[in-house]
């Protein structure tokens, strides 16, 4: 497997990040294991938690299943969401992040996080206040590099800005929702991180499974899916325009005798800012979707073909 720069940093990550938010909270840890074992039989050394999945209980599979491989991987994590019912227990304070970081690298069985990424922006916490928090972090060894998620460029550049007036350590990765039918980011997000250097790692290269063909414009959404368990994923994909593109899709993977699945999953790995997407998976087959999707190798004319073929439908 090539491994691929890590933005403007040294560092190198698969072309793939196996994302484990599915882990301990839709499926269990003896049906979690295997997916990341297979995942490093592959030659993925990138995986992506966050302390909010299954209210750390993410962290903790991933930190026993990973332990004895820990030097050999790249770990992240993520701090926002709500942990406790105190008023501080969620956020983007030094107060909140200093307190998680150390649950997490506790559940994790870690002395540091490779990459550390602030889950959402948090409008009531000045900027300053959390990348000071962050550049302690870093300073202190706890965490080698820093990110962010869910950020829209504007507030990206704006921690930029401030990292270099203040002299902290800057963001050196974004990780947005981007897939053929969520296409926002390619307006200024793709393009900033281009400009700036950073490393992007978008989730949802699947749309929370609606690119797969599961779901269907008449009918249901069926129980135990994506669409099902988070709820707010069908006022982002359950519309009229999606359901075409989908089919379109479908039956150009058809004529190619590609599986869909892996057609769009190699489109989005075929952005040129993109450094590695997060794939989730509740199953050894969706983890193989996955890297047959990268051994593809999508061109600039086929990726072109694609996305022409999604907006037209």
């Amino acid at each position: 497997m090539e491994y691929r720069q890590f933005g403007r940093t040294g560092l190198r990550v698969s072309p793939i990040c196996l994302g484990c938010m599915t882990f301990g909270r839709e499926i269990d840890e003896q049906a979690s294991l295997p997916i990341i074992q297979r995942a490093l039989d592959a030659g993925i050394n990138f995986f992506d938690t966050a302390n909010v999945y299954g209210h750390g209980a993410s962290e903790e599979i991933v930190g026993r299943a990973l332990k004895e491989v820990r030097g050999r991987v790249v770990l992240a994590s993520k701090v926002y969401g709500q942990m406790g019912d105190a008023p501080n227990d969620r956020g983007a304070s030094r107060y909140h992040i200093l307190n998680s970081v150390e649950d997490s690298l506790r559940r994790l069985q870690t002395d540091h996080l490779d990459l550390y990424q602030i889950h959402r922006f948090d409008p009531d916490t000045p900027l300053d206040e959390t990348l000071r928090a962050l550049d302690d972090l870093v300073r202190s060894g706890k965490v080698r590099y820093i990110g962010c998620s869910n950020f829209d460029a504007w507030q990206v550049m704006k921690a930029l800005w401030i990292g270099d007036r203040e002299h902290l350590v800057r963001f050196v990765s974004i990780q947005p929702r981007y897939n053929l039918v969520f296409r926002e980011p390619e307006i200024d997000l793709l393009p900033m991180a281009l400009s700036e250097g950073l490393a992007v790692i978008p989730y949802s290269p699947l749309a929370g499974g609606f690119l797969t063909g599961k779901y269907k414009p008449d009918e249901p959404i069926p129980p135990d899916t994506r669409l099902a368990t988070a709820q707010w994923y069908q006022g982002i994909y359950v519309k009229d325009k999606n359901f075409r593109a989908v089919a379109a899709v479908a039956e150009y993977a058809r004529q190619r005798g590609i599986p869909k699945e892996q057609l769009a999953l190699a489109w989005v790995m075929s952005h040129p800012a993109v450094t590695a997407p997060i794939v989730g998976a509740r199953t050894l087959a969706q983890l193989d979707t996955a890297l047959a999707a990268h051994a593809l190798k999508m061109t600039r004319e086929e990726r072109a073909e694609m996305s022409r073929i999604a907006e037209e439908a």
